[in-house]
């Protein structure tokens, strides 16, 4: 594979929505969520009154590349190969001498070395993307009072209400009873996830208006959500004009996808893309076959008939990369058009845009942002700032104390040296399965489209692939070790 990248060289510009299109104001949006949960677990499941006061520092805990044991409460830090680097039980990290006891320097008992293991299971879950983190925040928040309350309990059941949340949460009058589907997936269950079972599974959600998330973006989506600049603006119209096929593929329900895309691009949003495709239910967009996952066609933002094949482009629900596939082959005249597609969860768009469909994978990382110095860079104007008052989360793609370097760490027990350092799980699949990683699309929207990008490659450094430069951390240990 050529060393090099460039997005002159691809037919067709696929977009995720929700954190890489549109960004979030995560401090705000991530207190949003957590807070619509832990409403429902306390009124409505009986939880302690104690999950609704949530501290600034409480944030800290959040960290992407986390998973959850269901099973035992604990939450895992996993490096390369799959042993323990750190764990806690629910907020409580475990000290050296009982993380060697309960976890050695083996691997995890649900590690599959391959790494594109599944991210979702009825036995673990992991933190993949913004949407998820504040409910790692609450999960672990709920392990430590239902160990406190009974007396150090060592098994747990929570998972079911944390479901029943979700059913409560997304019967929202504002969006007709439609939900987001990457929004907060950390409340579907495993099995659900992979057989794409959304769909029956919120279909038998009653119409009363109740729920907070939906109805409150729609209030206030300055709140929430961050408008494109003008640079990105520009830039998907020179990609435009430079012939190239533009696609929207997220899996947001259309009315939702609607909302966001007017606040942040303008109500002609839609000129900007060839086929929009919502409801797409990745992971299984790309990994299920047509007969399982076939295109519909949408009328007043309900899905109406399966499509046989996808014929000309358009606005429409669900779907299957095959037949996308069949029908850029028609529109670019190419028996095999290059497409790349831009994303911000490994599980449900780089690892399955890769392994599946082969297309080039562009990573959205903020935690790009966050690294130097701890001053992320702001593209708000200045007068957004402190507008929204009172106690936040910190900005989720920070250096979490808890929990060290998303992309590095040391192995517990040794000696904090050079040697003792080694990639995290989360580091590796992004130079496997990731073209090139990139803070946000803002980052290089003003770059030519023939700009020349160092694409991650087995045969080069480990920080190759980042842009506009390498997560710090890893520019400071160009020679760590693989365990």
């Amino acid at each position: 594979m050529a060393q090099h990248f460039c997005l002159a060289s691809c037919d067709v510009v696929g977009f995720d929505l929700d954190h890489t299109l549109c960004r979030y104001n995560l401090p705000e949006s991530a207190l949003l969520i957590y807070n619509s949960f832990a409403q429902f677990l306390v009124k409505e499941k009986g939880y302690d009154k104690e999950l609704l006061t949530v501290t600034p520092e409480d944030w800290d805990f959040c960290s992407k590349g986390l998973a959850l044991d269901l099973e035992d409460g604990h939450f895992i830090k996993l490096a390369d190969n799959g042993t323990v680097l750190r764990a806690s039980h629910g907020t409580k990290m475990m000290a050296p001498e009982v993380l060697a006891e309960q976890y050695g320097r083996k691997e995890w008992k649900h590690f599959i070395s391959d790494t594109g293991m599944a991210s979702r299971s009825g036995k673990y879950y992991f933190y993949d993307n913004y949407f998820d983190l504040p409910g790692a925040l609450l999960c672990a928040r709920v392990v430590d009072s239902l160990t406190k309350q009974n007396n150090g309990q060592k098994t747990f059941d929570f998972w079911k209400d944390v479901v029943a949340a979700i059913q409560h949460n997304y019967k929202v009058s504002a969006f007709k009873e439609h939900w987001t589907g990457k929004s907060l997936p950390f409340l579907i269950s495993g099995e659900q996830h992979r057989s794409g079972g959304k769909s029956s599974f919120f279909s038998e959600l009653s119409t009363e208006n109740c729920g907070i998330y939906f109805p409150e973006v729609k209030r206030d989506p300055g709140r929430y959500l961050y408008s494109c600049p003008e640079s990105v603006k520009k830039w998907l119209q020179q990609l435009k004009n430079a012939g190239k096929i533009l696609l929207l593929i997220t899996s947001s329900h259309s009315d939702y996808c609607r909302l966001l895309c007017e606040h942040i691009l303008g109500n002609d949003f839609a000129d900007l893309f060839d086929i929009v495709i919502t409801n797409a239910l990745k992971p299984g967009f790309f990994s299920h076959s047509p007969s399982q996952r076939p295109f519909r066609t949408l009328e007043n933002d309900e899905e109406q008939e399966a499509l046989p094949s996808l014929d000309k482009p358009g606005w429409y629900s669900q779907g299957n990369a095959a037949h996308l596939y069949e029908l850029l082959k028609k529109m670019t005249g190419k028996p095999e058009p290059k497409v790349v597609y831009f994303g911000d969860s490994m599980h449900s768009d780089i690892f399955p845009a890769r392994h599946y469909s082969n297309w080039e994978t562009v990573l959205i990382l903020e935690e790009l942002r966050g690294d130097r110095d701890g001053k992320p860079e702001e593209s708000e104007p200045l007068e957004k700032k402190g507008k929204y008052e009172g106690p936040k989360a910190k900005p989720l793609y920070t250096l979490s104390k808890t929990w060290g370097s998303f992309f590095i760490d040391s192995v517990s027990g040794l000696e904090n040296t050079e040697d003792s350092l080694v990639y995290t799980w989360s580091c590796k699949r992004i130079s496997t399965y990731s073209t090139i990683a990139i803070p946000s699309i803002e980052a290089i929207a003003e770059l030519p489209l023939d700009y020349k990008f160092t694409r991650f490659s087995s045969n080069s450094s480990k920080t190759a692939g980042y842009y506009p430069y390498p997560p710090l951390v890893l520019s400071n240990n160009e020679k760590l070790t693989t365990k």
